[in-house]
Formats: C-alpha cells, sequence, structure tokens
C-alpha cells in the first residue's frame, strides 16, 4: 500500500513540476511582447489619422447618421 501511495503521489508531482515548467512568460518575453504592442499600436493610429483613412472613416459615420431607419 505505501508503494501504490508513493507512486501515486510521484505521479502528481511530477505533473505538477511538467504544467509549471511552461505556464508563462518570462520578464524578457513580456518586454518584447510590450514593445511589439507598442509599435503595432502606433502604426495602427499613424494609419487611422492619415488623411485618406480619416476622410473614408468620416464618410462612413456621415452614411450612417442619415441612413433611414
Amino acid at each position: 500500500m505505501y508503494q501504490a501511495v508513493r507512486a501515486r503521489l510521484c505521479a502528481q508531482v511530477c505533473g505538477m513540476r511538467a504544467t509549471r515548467r511552461d505556464a508563462g512568460m518570462v520578464t524578457s518575453e513580456y518586454a518584447v511582447g510590450i514593445v511589439a504592442a507598442v509599435a503595432f499600436a502606433v502604426v495602427l493610429y499613424k494609419v487611422v489619422t492619415s488623411g485618406a483613412v480619416g476622410a473614408e472613416l468620416q464618410g462612413i459615420v456621415q452614411e450612417a447618421l442619415n441612413a433611414r431607419m
């Protein structure tokens, strides 16, 4: 019985260690992820605030406001 309990406990502990091994990102991965997200946000902001895209968005909003219901 002792061996069965020990084997079951060992399996649970080994399973927990395996799941914790790659459970999340390390600090450097967070930093790279944040830099990539900020770069994407800057590019998206530049695209949305450009003249052509701004005029197109304004036209879409105007059509939506003037639409009949």
